[in-house]
């Protein structure tokens, strides 16, 4: 039934590859779509990107900030926290998805990383 999911993928033209039944990684330079996993979990179809590490410090502010973006400048999805990690994350529902809402998610996300990496950078993690 993911079917529509790869045909998306295709339409695209973006560069991905199936790891695992029903898991794509997209993997995509020029559309700005590295490291994006989108999984099908009957009925949702799962959009989702490590953004970076929560910081040990300056963590109510950067969870403040957020909060903020995701009020005012997400489209679709929202940043979240998963253990210590800060991801962006989306759902559309498998039947009713339709090709240009799988597109404007993966836009959303594209844009969303590229304009809020001047405001996230401060907070980020170097590992050494």
């Amino acid at each position: 039934m993911a079917n529509k999911i790869e045909q998306y993928l295709i339409e695209l033209m973006v560069t991905y590859k199936e790891v695992a039944d029903n898991l794509w990684l997209l993997d995509d330079e020029e559309y700005g779509m590295e490291g994006v996993a989108i999984m099908y979990v009957d009925p949702l179809v799962i959009f989702r990107i490590q953004v970076m590490d929560a910081p040990k410090e300056h963590r109510l502010e950067l969870f403040t900030k957020l909060l903020e973006l995701n009020a005012c400048e997400v489209i679709h999805g929202a940043y979240a926290l998963e253990a210590d990690r800060v991801v962006l994350i989306d759902t559309l529902e498998y039947d009713t998805m339709d090709y240009q809402e799988f597109r404007a998610t993966l836009d959303a996300f594209s844009l969303a990383l590229t304009q809020h990496y001047p405001v996230l950078s401060p907070y980020r993690v170097v590992h050494a």
